[in-house]
């Protein structure tokens, strides 16, 4: 018998009891686990059961690593959006304004390999999609392992995953052309064509979809169209391809009214990422608006694919189903996220559920397989405009259940109160618009106002790309959603076209009240003019429908903070306003703060905060240098957690930052994660 062994089962315990019946081992480490798709699975639930950090530990947190991507690209990036993949102890990401591709130590932020993206000169410069985008995606069949993802120049590379090398059997020399491998014809250099979003892989077949500028004045013909394609992800040779907007013959091509609109329209990509289901054998794609985003003079009728989720055949890219959850879209709310696939109870039994997050606030929550809705979806009538020419769709979809998980329309009610003369004063700048629910349609701007319609959400949103997570535990989605209005109506007309080829553009008028007054200006003396909360964590029931909590998420912003009008009042907590999404554990919601603030003692940053998933309560707080750019991930790597994420902005240029509990055997963590 060992030595160790022996001596603990001649030890008595506190009571006198003797230790003989079976030796102490040490406890096993935890097995390592893997992040291999930019959602966490091709479910897209941004959850890991994990629980090595906690509520208990969280604020022990300390930075692990490091790693500043200011050298990838001809000049410093300040936002980066990428989630990594983590295979096998090793991180897989993009970085760097020329979309590098980096594997990197997932113990220690090291370089392990680089692979450098080629330079495409004037087709990368005229790209409608900059930067580092938002990942890669990887498959194995268990020998051979690959590393996919889109240039800036919407070329498609695979990658060796151990190497960095190109893949010589894949397209040429490991590239495809995007451009070329669709049924449009596509100027190489300038047609506006690019993705951001990491590829879906699923079934060995990947899934491309296509994002565009977004604007309100494009081209009236000429577009160029963002269908979704799937390729052989040995060869790179392409399966199937989707029409977005229909051909001629094609399903849902006689909801475009007017003879030859869909010809000349363009856009109605998918840019956001795309979940698969593997046993049902479904992609489900969540398409953006058509030729323009907040203009449909040029497209009359509800115009499919467009707001809609479409369920198709990962093999044949068939449709299954569709749901439209805009007709005729004027408010730029595209599917803004990754659809949420988990199987909930629902009536008394489990069913295949479908959970779409969108820019408006709402999750749309539908059988996956069959694309029917578990509540009602209530067509309701909507407010129209009066631009000419304009076709407005009488009614839109709105959920019965769950409740809508942020705020939808304006009103006088929701004005800034902090003070009277502040209502006042915000009730004066609301005077000079249109207010109304949501749906509320654009309308001709006029001189004196109304100079156009308020939207709440703006179409930033809301929810946007990050989309949610969920808990497969407790049936529970949580989202980061802001408060963010904008003005969206002020139409004037363009008959010279100046403005761009539409006959009717959205523009500001200019100043004609005492004053000088702005007419996009939504603010109160630089306040915000709707009041708080302005960002905030939701906790949605699946199973009943239902909000479990909401908490404001983020600081109160210094222009918030430190106003003079303010000074004195005590202020609750407004929340930030961002593009962020939680992670979940085994017992917490993690999230970055989206803006930077300074605290009690003259530092300026950002925090990574732990909610209880159960109650919302806040459990702790690390501090970050800057804020969440891209969504968190999580792993368990000899015998340690790590939480990942991506931050940067505002001056401060983009990195990954790593954080674990103190001890073992690493060095010692950098002061930076000490509480806050």
């Amino acid at each position: 018998m060992h030595a160790l062994n022996r001596r603990l089962m001649l030890t008595t315990t506190l009571g006198g009891i003797a230790l003989a019946a079976t030796p102490l081992r040490a406890q096993p480490a935890p097995a390592d686990t893997d992040w291999p798709t930019y959602g966490g699975n091709l479910a897209y639930w941004r959850y890991k059961a994990l629980d090595q950090i906690n509520a208990d530990n969280f604020n022990q947190l300390q930075v692990a690593w490091e790693f500043k991507t200011d050298h990838l690209g001809p000049r410093p990036e300040f936002i980066l959006q990428c989630t990594p993949l983590l295979i096998k102890g090793r991180l897989f990401c993009t970085a760097g304004t020329r979309r590098d591709v980096l594997c990197l130590d997932a113990a220690s932020g090291e370089i392990v390999w680089v692979h450098r993206s080629p330079d495409e000169g004037q087709r990368a410069i005229n790209s409608p999609r900059q930067y580092s985008g938002r990942g890669v995606g990887y498959w194995t069949d268990g020998t051979a392992e690959r590393i996919v993802y889109v240039t800036i120049g919407y070329q498609m590379i695979s990658l060796d995953a151990a190497t960095g090398l190109p893949d010589p059997d894949f397209g040429t020399g490991g590239v495809v052309d995007l451009k070329l491998e669709d049924d449009q014809d596509l100027d190489l250099a300038k047609a506006d064509i690019g993705l951001h979003s990491a590829p879906t892989i699923a079934k060995g077949v990947i899934i491309i979809g296509a994002a565009h500028t977004a604007g309100n004045t494009p081209m009236v013909k000429n577009n160029a169209k963002g269908y979704v394609r799937g390729f052989d992800v040995r060869t790179g040779k392409r399966l199937w391809i989707f029409h977005n907007i229909p051909k001629k013959g094609e399903f849902g091509y006689d909801t475009w009214l007017k003879p030859g609109s869909a010809e000349d329209a363009g856009n109605a990509g998918d840019w956001a990422q795309i979940s698969a289901d593997e046993d049902l054998g479904l992609a489900y794609l969540g398409i953006e608006l058509p030729t323009g985003d907040q203009m449909g003079i040029y497209r009359p009728g509800n115009s499919l694919f467009s707001e809609s989720i479409v369920a198709v055949d990962i093999l044949t890219g068939k449709r299954k189903w569709h749901y439209q959850m805009v007709h005729h879209g004027l408010w730029d709310y595209d599917v803004c996220a990754a659809a949420i696939l988990c199987d909930i109870p629902h009536n008394g039994k489990i069913v295949k559920a479908l959970v779409q997050p969108t820019k408006q606030s709402f999750l749309y929550v539908l059988n996956r397989e069959t694309g029917e809705p578990l509540w009602p979806i209530v067509e309701r009538k909507v407010t129209p405009g009066d631009v000419p020419g304009e076709w407005y769709s009488p009614t839109q979809p709105f959920p019965s259940k769950p409740p809508a998980v942020d705020r939808q329309g304006v009103s006088t009610d929701d004005l800034i109160d902090f003070t009277p003369e502040l209502k006042k004063k915000a009730l004066e700048v609301a005077g000079h618009y249109k207010l109304g629910g949501l749906y509320t349609a654009p309308i001709m701007a006029k001189k004196g106002g109304p100079y156009g319609v308020i939207n709440l959400p703006g179409y930033i949103g809301g929810i946007n790309w990050p989309g949610g997570s969920y808990d497969p535990e407790s049936h529970t989605v949580y989202t980061y959603s802001q408060t963010n209005p904008l003005n969206i109506g002020g139409i004037i007309p363009n008959p010279d076209h100046t403005r761009g080829a539409f006959d009717y553009v959205h523009a500001n008028l200019p100043p004609d009240t005492p004053g000088g007054y702005r007419p996009n200006d939504l603010t109160v003396d630089g306040l915000p003019l709707i009041k708080p909360p302005y960002g905030r964590i939701t906790a949605t029931d699946l199973e009943h429908g239902t909000q479990l909590w909401q908490v404001a998420h983020g600081e109160t912003p210094d222009a918030i903070r430190n106003h003079p009008a303010l000074k004195g009042l005590k202020i609750p907590r407004t929340g930030m306003i961002g593009k962020i999404a939680p992670l979940t554990t085994k017992s917490l919601v993690i999230c970055g703060d989206p803006m930077t603030y300074t605290d009690e003692t003259g530092r300026k940053g950002a925090r990574l905060r732990a909610y209880d998933k159960q109650t919302g309560a806040e459990k702790g707080a690390v501090f970050l240098p800057a804020e969440q750019s891209g969504s968190p991930m999580t792993y368990m790597l000899k015998g340690r957690q790590y939480i990942v994420l991506a931050i940067g902005g505002r001056g401060f240029t983009s990195e990954f930052i790593a954080f674990r509990l103190p001890g073992g055997e690493a060095s010692a963590p950098r002061p930076r994660g000490d509480n806050q």
